[in-house]
């Protein structure tokens, strides 16, 4: 997990790995064993909600087909 100086400063940087970290946590146990993931945090992120970032990793991880569909 990384966060570009493009995010802000060290405490907003380290804010937005939490955040990532935090909503990607109950996901590792779906998804498919020898993969990888390198999730770069944006600036957007800083000022969404919970939900917003659990929707963009469902719809990311869906889309890449990295889980099992949850619908």
């Amino acid at each position: 997990m990384t966060a570009g100086a493009s995010v802000g400063n060290a405490v907003q940087r380290n804010r937005a790995k939490r955040r990532l970290r935090a909503v990607l946590q109950p996901w590792l146990s779906r998804i498919n064993p020898g993969k990888d993931l390198i999730l770069i945090a944006r600036k957007p992120i800083c000022e969404a909600h919970f939900g917003q970032i659990e929707n963009a990793l469902q719809v990311l991880f869906e889309k890449a087909r990295l889980v099992v569909s949850l619908h």
